[in-house]
């Protein structure tokens, strides 16, 4: 569990390892091992045989927190409670032993693994892009429970904390470094001990700054000043977040009742918010999504058995606009080499020249560095021709939406592509199956629809044709993986699923606004619903002509049992009698800038006028985001979407569903099953047909 060795120098190294796991994580047995460890160092230092500690690992990661299974089962608050407490005293004991604690990181440590190396006095680790480091806990609707949201305050100062904390980003070493929530970088293992012993042998101070009375945190001077950080910090989250997200207003509430207390009051503090929120139906809900589902997703759980692992090495693009160099991008940064094409060089080089900008951005945002830019630049080869694609794994095609000039690019590709490598098309609504008709092996051919922007979001639609194979479907899963996406696969049918749901929710919005709801209202409550979007400003950015050719190919699929939607009249009234596409032709529910910055049409209300002015804002708000959840147990109930997990995920990174509510189907079980299929049945007799509740979610 924990290898005890002490060298000439009374430099003790603790090497964690784990007995019968492949990773080492913060458990209770691990923090019952340490218990007499601690003991042990402390009569060392007593008897002045210990000059001071290195903790570092013997597995392939350093230490990661979260037993997630154990916080979605725990319900009482008590042992919550206790166990954070539990888990405090531990990291008080290796920071206060008496001598100085190096963590000696040489992987990967997340969560309540980097609150023990936060609470080292040290923190070297080793530089390898695979090592991750960080506290994401919001990201599962928590906050770090081990003192480090106190730590981090005292090491960094309020607002860079809540910042660091409340986006629960994960970093590599060198960025890490810039963060500053390490100090030092090694090159080697070797190298990575070494350090850390001369750090130790060098060091003459080790008490932490919160330890000392007369220290404060650093930017608390002003008291005056704190208060106007947190006030505008406050302002900024309720925008931002809708009060949706309670994790981040944890951390700061935590941060300004704790500035001025000392270390273990304000610990204690940290550890009742930490214990509410594991409670909270956030927290679960988050974690069913995002550890439950999302493992089960990225592990395989739609891809095809029986398949060897798909290694791709080089990738081709057809199409240097937005999206497909968001493609390329996201191909480079993931080690790929990419092979750009367009009309001409002069076009291609244009996309290679937006990738350049991305990158820049990431830069800024401190994603990247800058030795990691240019080597991602120089991965991506731009080319007018086809016969750069011979030794591409893999070609993804991306230009616009029109199934003829798709069909002429795939057959230019394909001509010089081996028996092994497959085409995959990046469309909206063609078929692929039938996009699949121009290709010599359609079984090597299948839908690969990326989300703009598409180096940034997770998602990735892999759309299984009527011929396409299931060894195809398996590399596409892998290829996605290997670019860090998560893949979901769903069949050959109208809308495929993310974009079939999505458009429900803007359907429903125009619906309102045709019976005589105000629109900023509508705008507002979609808002407040939890969606990331307003339902009127999705229909411009989308394009209303999109928009109802969706509906259209709803028709075509139902035929005569096809029910026409409510919206229908108001999109053609949009898009025939007024001309308003949205902001492709700058004219839609609203109207737009020189800069592309949006306003509601203040005319809106003379072709749609207000005329409900009673109404029950809750009812509004479920209605947006029931016809989605339907429209998602539809695609189940036909086999578009092939489970649950996916489903969830889909909703989330697709186009925004609530993340707080763990996903759309997770969304029943949130708000109640029986409660559910009532207010839907209320919901059916009131407005329609489209808020039937399918057999598929009756079965749940």
């Amino acid at each position: 569990m924990i290898r005890y060795k002490k060298d000439t120098d009374n430099v003790a190294t603790l090497t964690l390892d784990m007995k019968d796991r492949p990773l080492n994580v913060i458990n209770h047995e691990i923090v019952d091992a340490f218990k007499p460890v601690i003991q042990f160092l402390k009569k060392e230092r007593s008897r002045d045989a210990l000059r001071g500690v290195i903790i570092t690992s013997a597995k392939r990661n350093f230490l990661e927190g979260g037993d997630w299974e154990y916080l979605y089962e725990s319900t009482t608050p008590s042992e919550i409670h206790d166990f954070t407490n539990k888990l405090k005293n531990l990291f008080r004991d290796i920071e206060y032993p008496g001598a100085p604690v190096v963590a000696a990181i040489n992987g990967t440590a997340l969560g309540a693994g980097f609150e023990m190396a936060l609470a080292c006095h040290h923190r070297i680790v080793l530089d390898q892009p695979k090592i991750r480091l960080g506290l994401p806990e919001v990201n599962m609707g928590l906050i770090p429970g081990g003192g480090g949201v106190i730590r981090l305050m005292w090491l960094m100062g309020i607002e860079k904390t809540f910042h660091l904390l409340s986006k629960g980003r994960i970093y590599t070493p060198k960025q890490a470094l810039r963060e500053n929530i390490i100090d030092d970088l090694a090159s080697t293992k070797r190298e990575l001990m070494e350090k850390a012993k001369q750090w130790l042998l060098e060091s003459k101070h080790h008490i932490r700054p919160w330890d000392n009375k007369k220290s404060m945190p650093p930017n608390t001077a002003s008291i005056q000043q704190i208060q106007t950080t947190i006030r505008r910090l406050n302002i900024e989250l309720v925008k931002d977040k809708q009060m949706h997200f309670p994790a981040q207003h944890a951390i700061l509430n935590i941060l300004a009742e704790s500035y001025q207390l000392d270390f273990d009051t304000a610990s204690s503090i940290e550890s009742r918010y930490y214990t509410e929120l594991v409670c909270s139906k956030t927290a679960k809900n988050m974690i069913r999504a995002f550890w439950f589902d999302k493992n089960a997703v990225e592990s395989g759980l739609s891809r095809p058995k029986g398949f060897g692992k798909f290694r791709p090495k080089k990738v081709g693009v057809i199409g240097a606009g937005l999206m497909g160099s968001g493609i390329a991008t996201s191909c480079a940064i993931n080690g790929l080499d990419v092979v750009l094409k367009d009309v001409s060089r002069i076009v291609a080089a244009q996309g290679k020249r937006f990738v350049e900008a991305s990158l820049n951005q990431m830069l800024e945002a401190n994603e990247i560095a800058v030795e990691d830019k240019t080597t991602i630049i120089d991965r991506i080869k731009t080319t007018e021709t086809t016969t750069d694609f011979e030794d591409c794994d893999l070609v993804i095609e991306a230009v616009f939406e029109n199934a003829k000039v798709k069909r002429k690019v795939t057959q230019e590709a394909e001509q010089h592509l081996d028996e092994y490598a497959f085409i995959g098309s990046n469309t909206l609504s063609i078929p692929i199956s039938e996009l699949a008709m121009a290709s010599n092996r359609p079984d090597n051919y299948i839908g690969l629809h990326f989300f703009h922007p598409a180096q940034s979001v997770p998602l990735i639609e892999i759309v299984k044709g009527k011929k396409t194979s299931d060894e195809t479907v398996a590399r596409a899963f892998d290829f996605a993986r290997a670019i860090n996406k998560i893949p979901i696969v769903v069949k050959d049918d109208w809308g495929f699923y993310v974009s079939r749901v999505q458009n429900t929710f803007i359907l429903e919005s125009i619906t309102m606004l045709s019976e005589g709801y105000a629109p900023a209202l509508i705008e507002n409550l979609g808002i407040q619903a939890g969606m990331p979007k307003s339902g009127l400003a999705f229909a411009d950015d989308l394009g209303l002509r999109m928009v109802m050719r969706y509906e259209q190919l709803a028709d075509e699929h139902y035929g005569s049992k096809y029910v026409q939607h409510p919206a229908v009249s108001a999109i053609k009234k949009m898009t025939e009698e007024l001309e308003r596409n949205g902001r492709s032709n700058n004219k839609g529910f609203y109207e737009y800038d020189e800069s592309g910055n949006r306003r509601l049409w203040t005319d809106l209300k003379t072709h749609f006028p207000t005329t409900q002015t009673d109404y029950d804002k809750a009812e509004l708000m479920e209605r947006l985001l029931f016809v989605q959840v339907i429209e998602a147990g539809w695609c189940l109930q036909e086999k578009v979407i092939q489970n649950i997990a996916a489903a969830n995920l889909g909703s989330i990174y697709g186009w925004g569903f609530p993340a707080y509510k763990g996903g759309i189907i997770q969304y029943i079980d949130d708000y109640g099953k029986a409660r559910f299929f009532e207010q839907c049945q209320a919901f059916e007799a009131k407005h329609g047909q489209r808020f039937q509740i399918p057999k598929s979610l009756r079965k749940l």
